[in-house]
């Protein structure tokens, strides 16, 4: 299934890695921290200091985007949506078609036969 899958296998160890890394969960916390802030200051209309805060969150966002296991982390996000943005258009397309299948018609044309119930 799905979860037995390598994307998700990676996912799962990245996660791990982030979830573990002091580093990581440091920065997380500062960049919550001056998030908070930043939407007091904007409430408080402090727009000079709204602007260098909103400078930290971006500073702190691209280290802790450098660090390589959270580019690792992302790309195994990346790569488990797509694998399961695959699964849902085919589950779509087989449903769609057996619907198709099923009615006689054309379902994306909103055309179907009527079936004899005699």
């Amino acid at each position: 299934m799905i979860s037995e899958t390598e994307e998700v296998e990676l996912f799962k160890q990245a996660e791990s890695q982030v979830n573990n890394s002091i580093k990581v969960q440091h920065l997380i916390s500062q960049i919550k921290r001056m998030q908070k802030e930043a939407v007091n200051l904007q409430h408080y209309g402090k727009f000079e200091a709204l602007k260098k805060a909103e400078q930290e969150i971006a500073t702190l966002q691209t280290e802790l985007d450098g660090i390589p296991v959270v580019k690792q982390f992302k790309q195994s996000q990346l790569d488990v949506n797509e694998l399961l943005q695959i699964v849902a258009t085919t589950i779509s397309t087989t449903v769609t078609n057996e619907m198709e299948k099923a009615t006689g018609g054309e379902i994306l044309q909103g055309t179907t036969k009527k079936r004899d119930t005699k």
